[in-house]
């Protein structure tokens, strides 16, 4: 078998192979070569001829086609390939391990055996990448080396953006076996697209930390390093004693030139990227985050070093750090927008006019065009993407590679919700947080999303769709997390999406730039709260100083009551949904869950009576 590799490897890229000294990745390599049975082999290392010769065979390959700004591309998923497959996404488990409801899992055995047959010689005819990557800072306690192994020059390309490159992290590890493995296939291509998206599948070994996936493009499913590996990371995470979490990393900029970093898990379209980008604060990372006690404290990394964002409402006023970037030459990936006969793109939401004419997902696109089922083709599909590192950000935290972390002084959990919760919001402690902002976090869907708006989809820590552990056991490790601490962060709720009873917005998008400066005070003592039977809220006087300083604008006292106010029946109500399903769908749920719900049940119970059911903040001051 050797001598057949080494023929498909090359002379070169067999040298660059073995010069890493680890039997059990090169066993993993020559495994799969052999299986998927690919024409010949790339060994990407991090040199910039390697990862040039990526970024050109994706213009070669046709997954990829140059635009008008230099070092602008776009690649065009399938029109069936267009978000991340839920159903065909499963986590493969032995058998007699219960996972419990909430996870869609699939007998190991079973599952192994399917995609290899589906593996076999898919890669004919196909030039196989194979890569180096570390998720984490490079030399760090939070590093885990991965290597993708795909036939997709787009996917690489995509992942040498996004990633610290770690063929040197490898050469270094020696024999050890602790890393990641990833696999992927685009299947078989017309005009560089995936087209038996039937046959799409990605597969989840967290026994041998291996993710498949095949027949398919769509980077959700396919940047394996992504989502993808939060799952293999949950579950090492659970066995090693710390967290992985789909949270942003950020630099809060206070009084004396202090900075304060925060994380943060905010459903989809619930205000998670406007955050982690605010006017005059600074990012370490947008989506996913490791967290390890160190020293006594909580401290961060970004486990990326890209982004790979959904493109749709980008516009110069609301966005203006990654407008620029879009608008300027620099290496970036646009995928599913529109494209005029010039090389130009427009996506939904952005400034100007949509052209008449151009090329999309769906081939040659003029308004008005239909698809074979009668449904019309928008311009640039709402899941269009843009992909970059962040090195071309004006507001890049000078930390990011740090490589002991940042220190976590508070977190933030944030969800969209019309009737029920506060502007903002601070626990009692650490359990109170966990517990009645995170694992009770939910979010009301749109009608552009799903079709029917206003239904709260109950999402723990915005993380229930990439668990594979157990929810109860998920929810105990951060309970377990916060202990035996001598610096515990605060965690708070946000909420930006209040409406009066007219349905119209109580707060405009700018008002998070004061909530996040109130956060910083409070991290530090700075200002005092106003205690609440949920939890402490800002005094008025605090905020209406924070307004004037941070927005140059009024804050009346009658919007404070009205925002601040206190919903009886919405809170019992949401404590109520909660509640239910703990005890009936999550088998393994936290004794003290259950508690602390019902403590704060009984306190709005007894506001209440005391008070009535909807109670201004001034009766707590």
């Amino acid at each position: 078998m050797i001598e057949r590799i080494k023929g498909k490897l090359g002379r070169e890229n067999y040298r660059k192979l073995i010069a890493i000294e680890n039997p059990k990745l090169h066993e993993f390599i020559y495994k799969y070569i052999e299986l998927c049975n690919p024409d010949k082999v790339f060994v990407c290392t991090d040199s910039s001829e390697d990862i040039q010769y990526i970024r050109e065979r994706a213009i070669e390959t046709g997954e990829e086609r140059k635009l008008a700004i230099p070092g602008h591309t776009v690649h065009f998923d399938g029109y069936y390939d267009q978000a991340r497959d839920k159903e065909h996404t499963k986590i493969l488990v032995p058998k007699g391990v219960n996972l419990g409801s909430n996870l869609n899992v699939m007998d190991r055995d079973e599952g192994l055996e399917e995609i290899h047959n589906i593996l076999k010689n898919i890669m004919e005819g196909h030039e196989l990448y194979v890569l180096f990557f570390c998720l984490g800072p490079i030399n760090s306690e939070f590093s885990i080396p991965s290597v993708q192994l795909t036939d997709s020059s787009y996917v690489a390309h995509s992942e040498n953006l996004l990633y610290r490159h770690g063929y040197e992290a490898f050469k270094k590890l020696g024999d050890c076996e602790r890393f990641f493995r990833f696999v992927h296939s685009a299947g078989q291509l017309r005009d560089g697209i995936s087209v038996n998206f039937d046959k799409r599948r990605i597969y989840i070994d967290t026994e041998e930390n291996i993710v498949f996936s095949v027949n398919t493009q769509y980077g959700g499913n396919t940047i394996g390093l992504k989502k993808l590996a939060m799952r293999l990371a949950i579950n090492l995470a659970s066995k090693e004693g710390w967290l992985t979490e789909h949270m942003f990393i950020m630099g809060v900029h206070g009084p004396g030139n202090r900075v304060t970093y925060f994380t943060g898990a905010f459903p989809s379209l619930c205000g998670k990227t406007s955050t982690a980008m605010l006017k005059g604060e600074t990012i370490i990372g947008d989506d996913i985050a490791y967290l390890k006690k160190i020293d006594g404290e909580i401290r961060a990394v970004n486990v990326e070093r890209g982004i790979f964002g959904i493109i749709k409402g980008i516009n110069s006023r609301d966005d203006p750090i990654i407008w620029e970037v879009l608008n300027n030459p620099g290496e970036i990936i646009f995928s599913n927008v529109l494209v005029d006969e010039e090389g130009r793109v427009y996506w939904t939401g952005k400034d100007g006019e949509i052209p008449t004419k151009g090329l999309n997902y769906s081939g040659e696109w003029t308004p008005g065009k239909r698809d074979a089922e009668g449904n019309e083709i928008p311009a640039s599909h709402p899941n269009a993407r843009f992909t970059f590192n962040m090195d071309l950000l004006s507001n890049l935290d000078p930390r990011i590679d740090d490589p002991r972390g940042v220190p976590v002084g508070g977190i933030i959990y944030g969800g969209r919700d019309s009737h029920t919760s506060v502007p903002v919001m601070e626990s009692f402690n650490w359990e109170h947080g966990v517990i009645t902002m995170g694992a009770s976090l939910e979010s009301e869907t749109t009608a552009a999303t799903l079709g029917k708006s206003g239904v709260r989809k109950f999402n723990p820590m915005s993380n229930l769709d990439f668990l594979s552990i157990p929810l109860g056991r998920y929810i105990q490790n951060h309970l377990d997390f916060g202990k035996g601490l001598r610096k515990v962060p605060k965690i708070f709720s946000v909420n930006y999406f209040l409406r009066d009873n007219d349905g119209n917005p109580l707060t405009d998008i700018l008002a998070k730039r004061v909530w996040i400066k109130w956060m910083e005070l409070r991290v530090h003592e700075d200002v005092k709260a106003v205690r609440t039977p949920v939890g402490l809220i800002p005094r008025y006087e605090d905020l209406k100083l924070l307004f004037r300083r941070v927005l140059n604008r009024d804050y009346p006292e009658e919007l404070h009551t009205e925002i601040f106010t206190l919903r009886i029946p919405e809170n019992l109500s949401k404590i109520e949904r909660i509640l239910e399903t703990y005890r009936n769908r999550v088998p393994d749920t936290p004794e003290i869950l259950i508690k602390t719900l019902e403590e704060q049940e009984k306190r709005l119970e007894e506001a209440r009576k005391k008070y009535g059911y909807y109670i201004p903040p001034q009766k707590f001051s």
